[in-house]
């Protein structure tokens, strides 16, 4: 949702910035960045302070940031091509969940305000940050989120007596690295739709962003799936990565007339 549907990833670093800069620290890098996105707040607050050494409590660094948030994210604003990008998917009738790394209290502060934009998202196929079906530890770029964001729309379908979706039929749109291992591990295929600085620093490395492989093993529980994916091993949909070239990923510079055709729906 931030930096893929909304413009929040810039009210992020925003707030970080006045925090950094009143504490005499440089602005946030965007490898440093890179790395938060996506990712549970808990996880992404360890890699920041790690960076950061703030010569503050990190209670009053969160006192600071959630008051800079509540400030901010109330003007938040789609990014160009959502609104017709979702109309579009609901008009014909295609499934939609949302999977956000997002807790609940700053999901409604997102999106209060955007009632219209989010309705496409039933409530029961919304799963937030801190759902408690996501295990400890399993945020980005393990594939829960998304299969539970699956399972709440199976779960809809088997009461109805409908036929269930099957993961390789699903597409995850994705703005973050993390994220697009995430929908790879899933066994989905996967849209990624970039911030152009973030692009910036992965640049000559899109084919290992788009294989779900950029992350390197760099978490120790992806480094069992990616050792076995590199010695060939199977199982797309079993948690691993996928493979450079292989088709299910592709990336796009903005959601702005999105070729729906080419994923077999109908555009507007």
């Amino acid at each position: 949702m931030d930096g893929l549907l909304l413009d929040t990833e810039d009210i992020y670093t925003l707030c970080n910035n006045v925090i950094l800069r009143d504490c005499n620290r440089p602005d946030l890098p965007w490898n440093v960045k890179a790395q938060l996105q996506g990712r549970p707040g808990p996880e992404a607050g360890e890699i920041f302070h790690a960076w950061a050494q703030l010569p503050i409590p990190r209670a009053e660094y969160i006192r600071r940031n959630t008051e800079l948030q509540r400030k901010h994210f109330p003007s938040a604003k789609p990014l160009p091509g959502v609104p017709e990008l979702l109309e579009t998917l609901s008009n014909k009738g295609v499934h939609l969940a949302l999977a956000t790394s997002s807790h609940t209290a700053n999901f409604k502060l997102k999106t209060s305000h955007l009632e219209a934009l989010f309705k496409v998202f039933p409530e029961e196929q919304r799963v937030l940050g801190d759902d408690s079906r996501i295990p400890p530890g399993k945020g980005k770029p393990a594939p829960d989120i998304y299969l539970l964001a699956l399972e709440t729309i199976n779960s809809g379908l088997r009461k109805k007596g409908e036929k269930e979706i099957r993961r390789e039929e699903c597409l995850v749109f994705e703005d973050s690295v993390p994220g697009v291992e995430a929908g790879r591990r899933a066994g989905m295929r996967v849209v990624w739709c970039p911030h152009p600085q973030l692009l910036k620093e992965y640049k000559g490395r899109d084919k290992e962003v788009l294989a779900g492989l950029a992350n390197g093993g760099k978490d120790e529980q992806v480094k069992e799936v990616m050792e076995d994916a590199a010695v060939g091993g199977e199982g797309k949909g079993r948690g691993w990565p996928g493979r450079r070239d292989d088709g299910w990923a592709e990336l796009v510079h903005s959601l702005e007339d999105f070729p729906y055709s080419r994923y077999g729906i109908g555009g507007t």
